[in-house]
């Protein structure tokens, strides 16, 4: 069976296993078993920077295991790992028109040292026997996939990822776009994507923030950025934001961010405290109006939501509530970034009336000519996921790219050229 060790995953290109059942030896139980007493093999994986997720393996009998492993650098690829033979074969990967890609390739057969790790910097054919070559498609030669360890506000080292081309980019030039979600302990999604590559191969800077509150190495990443911790969640994301500008990834004065749902409250709240610092936002279906939602029993995710953020009709979690809360703390009078509020009449998660409220609240504190930069645009058919189809998502994506475009001022550019 496989055994998944979250650290090393990260780290190493391999994907561990060991045959069970285990020898246990239970003679002194203190005693810590080493993952080397399992007599460990090991899986190869394309990088370092990959996402392992298992496909409907329902079959229990079976020594087949299949995966799709992704990166944002790579298109999805099916794999089945053989945990008898010990071998691995590519069933299918997605195929990219109009960008060219390298092949990577590992042994099809590994002979691996039974208690000995591998090392990332030793030569994988010291661990491996090759008898047969199997291929996949990357784009690692045209766009650059990096993983940085960003100090938070009180010294925590919060994951960012980096992700630009390596001809369009040009350092301290570029703008760039900083995703976020922090919420309910789910990994910010990382996956190969190819719309994407219309803005990569514009120059911009794609980035992602784990930032505390999401999946992290733990349970404790999740309970450190919830309830009374959520603070730390926003300013995670704010000095991830400062880091892609200090660090000369993207230009100081054109940077977005964008979070959907739970991650629109993350975006909202850093913009509330540095109005400054981001040129311009995308919110979809954002949860915004926190104190007044979760001080309606009726609505269908209010109880659940105390414990993710806390309990207002608790004073002291009011309070701490209402330091954050996107809604309750618009700065009066300043200038506000161009935003695009997305939101969906048929919404049973996030209500229609949250995104309204918020928009209006914007046009009515703020600087009068920045205000009209933030524009509401309302699905009266679909749910909190959109309408759904491959038409409609491209239509979507397409809108978001377009007014980012015109927020950075690119469309004026354009026209200038013309």
């Amino acid at each position: 069976m496989p055994l998944q060790i979250g650290k090393d995953l990260m780290l190493l290109p391999f994907w561990k296993g060991a045959r069970m059942p285990a020898e246990m030896r239970l003679s002194d139980p203190e005693q810590q078993m080493e993952i080397g007493d399992l007599n460990p093999w090991f899986f190869p994986l394309p990088s370092d920077s990959c996402m392992v997720d298992p496909c409907s393996n329902h079959d229990f009998m079976s020594f087949i295991y299949r995966v799709v492993v992704s990166s944002p650098v790579m298109p999805d690829v099916i794999i089945d790992y053989d945990m008898r033979k010990l071998v691995f074969s590519i069933v299918q990967q997605e195929d990219v028109l109009g960008v060219s890609c390298n092949s990577g390739s590992f042994s099809e057969t590994h002979d691996l040292s039974a208690n000995e790790l591998p090392d990332a910097q030793n030569d994988e054919n010291k661990h491996a026997q090759i008898t047969e070559v199997q291929r996949w498609k990357d784009f690692s030669d045209a766009y650059c996939c990096e993983r940085k360890e960003v100090i938070s506000h009180d010294g925590v080292e919060v994951p960012l990822t980096i992700l630009y081309s390596r001809e369009a980019w040009k350092k301290g030039q570029s703008p760039g776009l900083l995703q976020g979600y922090g919420a309910y302990g789910e990994v910010l999604d990382k996956n190969w994507c190819s719309d994407r590559l219309s803005l990569l191969d514009r120059g911009w800077v794609v980035a992602f923030a784990d930032v505390r509150g999401g999946g992290g190495p733990d349970s404790s990443w999740h309970k450190c950025g919830s309830g009374l911790n959520k603070l730390n969640s926003i300013y995670d994301f704010i000095f991830c934001g400062k880091y892609l500008v200090n660090e000369g990834y993207v230009h100081e004065d054109q940077i977005g961010a964008i979070g959907s749902s739970a991650g629109g409250l993350l975006v909202g709240a850093a913009i509330n405290m540095y109005p400054d610092m981001f040129r311009a936002a995308i919110l979809k279906v954002p949860f915004l109006d926190i104190c007044n939602t979760l001080l309606d029993p009726n609505l269908p995710l209010t109880i659940l939501d105390y414990e993710e953020f806390g309990n207002p009709q608790e004073q002291s979690q009011l309070e701490y509530i209402l330091s954050y809360s996107p809604y309750d703390n618009i700065p009066q009078g300043s200038c506000h970034p161009s935003v695009l509020v997305t939101a969906s009449f048929h919404d049973s998660r996030v209500g229609v009336w949250e995104a309204a409220k918020w928009v209006a609240k914007i046009r009515d504190s703020t600087c009068s000519s920045c205000s009209g930069g933030v524009i509401l645009k309302t699905d009266m058919k679909g749910g909190h996921f959109g309408e759904g189809g491959r038409h409609g998502q491209c239509e979507e994506t397409a809108y978001e790219y377009a007014f980012l475009m015109k927020a950075m001022g690119f469309l004026n550019e354009q026209r200038k050229r013309y």
